[in-house]
């Protein structure tokens, strides 16, 4: 039942994204990154502050969920130094916080420490999808971005599901095995090799595809693990229930979030 939930939210929501991607403009594209921005740090704050005796404060969770929606909506502008304008935004409010909290709140520091590498973690890294979708051919390059993906999550489950055998990462995910690490770096491979051959028409492209979707493949693959190493320190499952069958938005998205820079390097000073 599961399995038959994760297969019908995908078959729900990715038409629908990939309608907004191709027929939306670029600030609608940037809404709806940042809503998903909004659910994934919250998300993130929960596993990360987990086993703290006293919740997240409602002060960092304010500024975060401000940042996250400015960071990504910003990016329409196409300026990096908005971005950094805003990460500076963020530490003077911090700075702040600091100041009024620190006589009755032990360890605050470690807490906004936290909550910096959450921002960078999250909104920074979907951000760079806004800057992807304004190059040229930006939008078929996110979509060959989710193919790849999708086909190194997919191609890992069944591959280590039917043939493995040595655990990936037993301390963090012991259902994770090398052979279903390497199917889905050779599902990676194969898909976006198709997708570039098919929708750009070029067999040099798709051939220079290769490299990059080993890369986003493995980039992919450690943001998993990554997310996984946080969820078990926290005696956490799932970051959440908003997507049935998927867990919560962070664990759809824990792969795409080391992606993106990779995809963003490759095309800026790649390509």
């Amino acid at each position: 039942m599961q399995h038959f939930k994760r297969w019908v939210t995908s078959l729900i929501l990715v038409p629908v994204l990939l309608l907004i991607l191709i027929k939306g403009s670029t600030l609608l594209f940037a809404v709806v990154v940042s809503a998903i921005a909004v659910f994934a740090i919250r998300e993130y704050l929960i596993i990360i502050f987990g086993n703290e005796k006293n919740p997240v404060s409602n002060t960092i969770k304010i500024i975060s969920y401000t940042v996250s929606m400015t960071l990504v909506i910003s990016a329409c502008l196409g300026s990096w130094e908005v971005l950094f304008l805003i990460l500076a935004m963020n530490l003077m409010a911090l700075s702040i916080f600091v100041l009024s909290r620190f006589a009755v709140t032990p360890g605050i520091f470690d807490a906004i420490s936290r909550q910096v590498l959450g921002v960078v973690y999250v909104p920074v890294s979907l951000s760079l999808l806004i800057f992807i979708k304004e190059l040229e051919g930006g939008t078929l390059w996110i979509i060959w971005l989710l193919i790849v993906i999708f086909a190194n999550d997919t191609g890992a489950f069944y591959t280590g599901t039917f043939f493995g055998k040595r655990a990936l990462c037993p301390n963090i995910s012991p259902n994770k095995t090398i052979e279903g690490s390497l199917g889905g770096v050779a599902a990676a491979m194969v898909a976006g090799f198709i997708f570039c051959r098919i929708f750009f028409n070029d067999f040099s492209l798709a051939f220079f595809s290769l490299p990059g979707a080993f890369l986003l493949a493995v980039a992919g693959q450690i943001g998993d693990l990554f997310e996984s190493a946080m969820k078990r320190a926290a005696h956490i499952k799932d970051s959440g229930r908003i997507l049935p069958g998927h867990g919560g938005m962070l664990d759809r998205i824990d792969g795409l979030l080391l992606g993106i820079p990779v995809v963003y390097v490759c095309l800026v000073f790649v390509l």
